[in-house]
């Protein structure tokens, strides 16, 4: 059914319902009965415990779990408890990476609870020709609606009749001004939801007027009710990192479970027959295989940037969300609240006296004041100075024309008490007129205001051609104009609108806008400087859309500024075609705005989309990362987003990309960290298996380097100061992996020389010490190795010219990795279980010898590098 193309008759006589009566109490049950409660439903919520099986998934948690159950089982033929440390350790950390997953799944569910709670939890109905207050809940389609200002709508319904109505309806089209309705005209069957005139809907509200209304749609059928289920049936894909991450594991997985195998048939081929042997190799391969801090790691670097994203006004809801906005390409922001001011602002004036146009200032010309004097009092919004900030009561419209005139010292309510209103002749869809009739100077003068052409014929006196020249002008640069006129009334005149609205003197012209931010336009510029385009997407009219984003940078020459219905009659594959070009959308509908996203994101683009109305919340939510308004934007929009801005500035969002791209410049360097250190000790396990027929580790020493001496210096290298030139590089590919451009082979590199020096290590403390001796040594050469290691991976250029210190987190992290080290190395009991053994000192200085060699060669390395750049 689309009841905005049927009189109300026709949907009374569809729905067994009557336009006086209202449904009776025996059809009631069975409208009930057909169409439900006047409810959103909710998605099928998960259980805390399938959550918690869901972080079990990944590949690399799953291959620490096997390792953890051979190292059990190895522990109980033992029969030692000591025997037993290593396989808790394995399962505490585990667990400890499920429990931190798990606390960060509710999004999908507050955007739906938002929703519920915007609906109107009672209406005013007729039913059986008596009018009652019941629960919105209880609403029936056919049910007759009486709505007056003040009101939420509670569901949709076609206007039966209507006196001056205005709904607010911004949330739903976006359009910052009180859409007017009229029950008298149809129209057109494709119209969008800003054109549907004779329709109000659920979860709007009533700004101006009253009106009766038939019921069409309750609960999920409604306008709402439909945005609700787009949530329902939108799913949060993995961020980047997440997919690359992801990746990662599972091929470090194969790469443990190849070597596992390899180790056991060269190990059998080798004549080596003791089996358990082989398994605590097999278990000590696994676990130099898995990063075990990375995930832990990742979240708290993660964690710093959400700390530093809420000192720049904005609230991270999940935290791999601050990475995905740095890999942002595109950002798709709504118009009204974020990119402009959500206020409409009187910008510039006529007079017909002076025959010139001002801007509007504090100090505008008399002619100019006698107009705004005039206008003021023709209408009935108010504005309110409260901590010198203005408070707009009434339509957005008039509280323009009212702050105008306080601009200019004249307040309304001082104009009230000295040119006292008599009468009034209220706005009405048809006339598209006011008219109040005021006492001024003694005598009746009546003030009319409201469109130009409607006030263009009722005017005998003025330079109306040059009127319609400033009225055409003022239109072009997409402004809202209002004209006004008046008539000093004799003395016998009686109050009709024949007489009020006749033989007018033309006053002049008010042009308004809802304007952009002032810092709107600095942070689109900073966009594009960065690589990101910006699209506006909006459901105001395209004339207005697109002089806002040409004064914002966003629409350029040759670009295009499209309107929902001519996106509408586009395919999929031509809107693909042409979006590269398309930076405006004008009139568009929710649905409109995920096929938008979704076309960007067939592109390999990452995409991102601001908003603050229920009608954004379906794209905040498809959008690869949404951020949402947080003082204009709806419950429901800060319920589907990722992100959001507690200023509504749209300048916040360069300084959210800027923090996310260092996010991730750190993350790289935190992974390139972490896995060096793997690939060294899958190289010296490997081979040591090899050609010592022994692991030079046991698997308790490769948990303790990988959660101590890597995790520490790691995190600090989560919190390396963000690059200045940041935001002046492209975005990088969506496709581009984390170890492109050469990085994997530096950490192979880097590991592969890791490896040799834990085996030369091991070598040199084996012929000294015997076995145990060899692995003390491997284990303080690994370890003091990726502490001294951990500098070199601040920066791509050489140590000696970024002040190596600079970084007081990272010496304070390596200070404690050295003496945690010691510390397990020098302490009674604490070295027997972890199975080292003391060294005669000499063999100390060597392993210190060697866990420098990195510094040089590294720094070589990055000498090649810059010249090859050059």
């Amino acid at each position: 059914m689309l009841p905005h193309t049927k009189t109300p008759e026709a949907i009374a006589e569809e729905l067994g319902s009557d336009l006086k009566l209202g449904v009776t109490p025996e059809r009631l049950p069975y409208l009930a009965g057909k169409f439900g409660e006047n409810k959103l439903t909710e998605a099928k919520k998960k259980s805390a415990f399938i959550k918690f099986l869901e972080q079990f998934k990944d590949v690399m948690i799953i291959i620490l779990l096997i390792a953890a159950a051979v190292s059990f089982v190895l522990a109980a033929i033992e029969g030692e408890l000591k025997e037993f440390f290593e396989p808790v350790l394995i399962v505490f950390i585990v667990i400890l990476n499920a429990v931190m997953g798990v606390s960060q799944e509710n999004k999908a569910e507050k955007a739906l609870d938002a929703l519920k709670n915007m609906t109107a939890p009672r209406a005013k109905v007729i039913r059986g020709g008596k009018e009652s207050v019941i629960d919105a809940a209880g609403l029936v389609p056919g049910d007759l609606i009486l709505l007056e200002a003040g009101d939420f709508v509670p569901a949709d319904a076609r206007l039966v009749s209507s006196s001056s109505l205005k709904s607010e309806e911004s949330a739903l089209t976006g359009e910052s001004v009180a859409a007017e309705k009229a029950f008298d005209i149809t129209p057109a069957k494709n119209a969008p939801l800003g054109d549907r005139i004779n329709m109000v809907f659920s979860g709007c509200s009533v700004t101006y007027g009253t009106a009766k209304a038939i019921v069409t749609a309750t609960g999920m059928n409604t306008e709402m009710g439909k945005i609700a289920g787009l949530l329902q049936n939108q799913n949060d894909g993995g961020t980047p990192l997440q997919k690359k991450l992801a990746v990662m594991g599972k091929y470090l997985g194969v790469v443990a479970l190849a070597a596992c195998a390899l180790v056991f048939v060269l190990g059998l081929a080798f004549g080596i027959d003791d089996v358990r042997l082989l398994f605590m190799t097999a278990v000590s391969l696994a676990v130099s295989a898995i990063p075990e801090g990375l995930p832990a790691v990742v979240t708290i670097v993660l964690a710093i940037g959400v700390q530093r994203m809420v000192k720049r006004n904005a609230i991270i809801r999940r935290l791999p969300a601050v990475e995905t906005l740095g890999s942002a390409t595109v950002i798709c922001s709504d118009k009204t609240g974020t990119l402009t001011q959500n206020r409409m602002t009187l910008l510039k004036a006529y007079s017909d006296e002076s025959r010139s146009v001002e801007d509007i200032s504090d100090e505008n010309s008399e002619e100019i004041k006698r107009l705004l004097l005039y206008a003021s009092l023709c209408c009935n919004g108010s504005v309110a100075f409260e901590n010198g900030k203005e408070v707009h009561i009434g339509d957005p419209t008039e509280t323009s024309i009212v702050a105008a005139a306080a601009k200019n010292g004249l307040f309304k309510e001082e104009l009230n008490e000295s040119y006292p209103r008599i009468a009034e002749l209220p706005f009405d869809s048809d006339r598209k007129l006011m008219t109040s009739v005021n006492l001024i100077d003694g005598k009746r003068v009546a003030i009319v205001k409201g469109a130009f052409d409607m006030l263009l014929p009722r005017c005998s006196s003025g330079d109306l051609a040059r009127a319609a020249s400033v009225n055409e002008a003022f239109g072009k640069n997409a402004l809202r104009v209002i004209g006004a006129a008046y008539k000093t009334l004799a003395d016998d005149e009686e109050l009709k609108i024949e007489s009020l609205e006749s033989n007018l003197a033309f006053l002049g012209l008010a042009g308004m806008i809802d304007p952009p931010r002032p810092e709107a336009k600095e942070a689109v510029g900073e966009c594009l400087l960065a690589g990101i385009k910006p699209i506006m997407i909006t459901g105001d009219h395209v004339i207005t859309a697109s002089a806002i984003a040409r004064e914002l940078g966003i629409l350029k020459d040759g670009e295009e500024a499209v309107t929902g219905e001519e996106l509408s009659a586009m395919s999929d594959g031509e809107l693909v075609s042409r979006i590269r070009n398309i930076s405006v959308y004008a009139r568009v509908s929710p649905s409109d705005k995920i096929r938008i996203v979704k076309a960007w994101q067939s592109l390999g683009e990452i995409v991102s989309m601001t908003g603050d109305g229920v009608n954004d919340a379906p794209a905040l939510k498809a959008a690869d990362i949404g951020c949402a308004m947080g003082i204009t934007g709806t419950d429901v929009a800060k319920g589907a987003a990722d992100i959001t801005l507690t200023d509504d500035n749209f300048a916040t969002i360069v300084q959210a990309v800027k923090e996310g791209r260092g996010i991730y410049d750190n993350i790289k360097k935190v992974v390139g960290f972490l896995l060096g250190t793997n690939i060294g000790e899958i190289f010296s396990v490997f081979f040591a298996m090899l050609i010592f027929k022994l692991p030079p580790l046991l698997s308790m020493q490769l948990l303790w380097i990988n959660l101590v001496t890597d995790s520490l210096p790691a995190i600090a290298l989560g919190m390396e100061e963000i690059d200045r030139d940041i935001m002046s590089r492209k975005p990088k590919p969506a496709n581009e992996g984390i170890f492109a451009n050469g990085f994997g082979t530096k950490i192979i590199f880097q590991g592969v020389m890791f490896g040799a020096l834990t085996l030369a290590g091991y070598f040199i403390g084996s012929a000294a010490g015997g076995a145990d001796g060899g692995r003390t040594m491997a284990f303080i050469v690994l370890a003091v190795t990726q502490l001294i290691h951990s500098f070199n991976m601040r920066s791509d250029r050489s140590l000696f010219k970024i002040k190596p210190f600079a970084n007081k987190k990272l010496n304070f992290a390596a200070a404690a990795g050295f003496l945690l080290t010691a510390f397990v190395a020098f302490t009674p009991l604490v070295n027997a279980a972890f199975g080292l053994v003391y060294l005669d000192w000499r063999l100390y200085l060597a392993a210190l010898g060697l866990a420098a060699v990195p510094v040089p060669v590294l720094e070589i390395t990055k000498l090649a590098a810059a010249k090859r750049k050059k």
